[in-house]
């Protein structure tokens, strides 16, 4: 089914659920999802619109001018019209740790992700024959303090010839640039190995272990300038025992992470996350 899905943040104000219906209404648009959130501390509205495109009267090149014509200037809205077609295209990147990267491609593999996934991109090499056995190109370019800044250029020309929408990090293990970052604002998902913040450094889950901690869990954001400081899509956490090894940490925290990724890339393809300031709505 072809549909479209409308984002919008706006100064809350009377009337807005009421125009936008019947703006889809007047051009035969058949609602399917139609959610909304105030925050009453900022006096904001947010507000996902997803409706069917094949009795909608307005061309896929119109719908946004007419709307900000007939409903958006009236309201000061900051919108955005997306569609679930053509798909989506996704990058992943990824180093040594196999977990998050199995689970991904596995999910699409098996139809669970409405995306394409044209390259897979790793400082090291030891994950290549699992991606090439998915089918997918993998490119190795390894990464090192004095060839940070060519290694970039190559990943950033490798997103344009594929032409990459977003970019998942399954647990790449080197930080991402303000250059890099400001090709794809609010389009890098990444993976943190705790319930941010808590307990951040190589080794998370030694560090859980010697405090003694009862929860564990996983984080991902939006990528932002400020290092794993960014807009927050999904949390999750696990309960452990105090028998529990380090061993049993990792495995606990790393399948966290999995469910956790897949989550917000779920969210993310879905448009059902909008971004502000350093917060997210997330329209479950």
């Amino acid at each position: 089914m072809n549909k479209a899905i409308l984002l919008i943040q706006c100064p809350d104000q009377k009337g807005i659920v009421a125009e936008v219906s019947r703006f889809l209404y007047a051009y035969h648009g058949n609602i399917l999802e139609i959610d909304q959130h105030v925050d009453e501390e900022l006096s904001l509205f947010f507000m996902r619109a997803a409706w069917e495109l094949d009795s909608f009267s307005l061309q896929k090149d119109e719908i946004a001018q007419k709307f900000e014509e007939e409903v958006g200037q009236k309201f000061k809205m900051d919108f955005k019209v997306h569609f679930n077609f053509p798909r989506p295209k996704m990058a992943i990147f990824v180093s040594k740790l196999s977990h998050c990267l199995f689970d991904i491609l596995a999910r699409h593999h098996a139809g669970q992700l409405e995306v394409d996934i044209p390259l897979v991109v790793s400082n090291h090499q030891e994950l290549k024959s699992i991606v090439e056995a998915f089918g997918i190109p993998f490119y190795y370019i390894p990464v090192s303090r004095d060839t940070k800044m060519e290694a970039e250029k190559q990943q950033l020309e490798l997103m344009e010839k594929y032409e990459i929408d977003f970019v998942v990090l399954a647990r790449y293990m080197q930080i991402i640039s303000a250059n890099f970052i400001s090709r794809f604002p609010n389009s890098i998902i990444n993976i943190h190995h705790s319930f941010l913040p808590a307990f951040v450094g190589a080794k998370p889950y030694h560090a859980a272990y010697e405090r003694g901690v009862k929860i564990i869990g996983a984080t991902a954001h939006y990528v932002t300038e400020e290092l794993d400081a960014g807009p927050i899509i999904e949390q999750e956490v696990a309960r452990v025992r105090h028998h529990n090894t380090i061993p049993d940490l990792v495995q606990i925290g790393q399948d966290v992470e999995k469910v956790v990724l897949s989550k917000a890339i779920k969210y993310h393809l879905d448009r059902k996350v909008l971004a502000f300031k350093n917060k997210t709505v997330i329209f479950y």
